[in-house]
């Protein structure tokens, strides 16, 4: 027996045949609108890993160390734009961090300079990891 019911998600309707075979019910459906959501990827990409790697050290600094810039949210260092010894004001773009597939400018905290780099271009890095130092 089969049976036509109408499914609203989301503000749209869907019309649903549902079949009975011998008790179980097996639904069938017109196929929903791609959403923005990620889908899950079949097998996970292999990246290269720079030579230079090293593991992100957390957000904490010595006193008068100077200010730790971490990262805001988890990704891949894409590009570093200072390098130590440069003069950033605050507000200005220090390096480009890529998560979701979008690219993020993290900018200075403060004005200052900067003391230590502490990634790498390529490193990915969670969140609150620590990436630079500015003094």
């Amino acid at each position: 027996m089969i049976k036509k019911l109408k499914i609203t998600v989301e503000g749209k309707t869907y019309e649903v045949e549902v079949e009975e075979i011998g008790g179980a019910q097996i639904s069938t459906t017109v196929p929903a609108p791609k959403t923005a959501a990620p889908a899950s990827p079949a097998a996970p990409k292999a990246e290269p890993k720079p030579a230079a790697q090293q593991p992100a050290k957390e957000a904490q600094a010595a006193p008068g160390e100077g200010e730790i810039v971490p990262a805001p949210i988890p990704g891949k260092v894409l590009s570093i734009k200072v390098k130590p010894g440069d003069t950033v004001g605050a507000g200005q773009v220090i390096l480009i961090l890529e998560a979701m597939k979008m690219e993020n400018e993290i900018t200075a905290p403060v004005d200052g300079q900067i003391k230590d780099i502490l990634v790498a271009e390529g490193q990915a890095v969670n969140s609150g990891d620590a990436m630079l130092v500015i003094g």
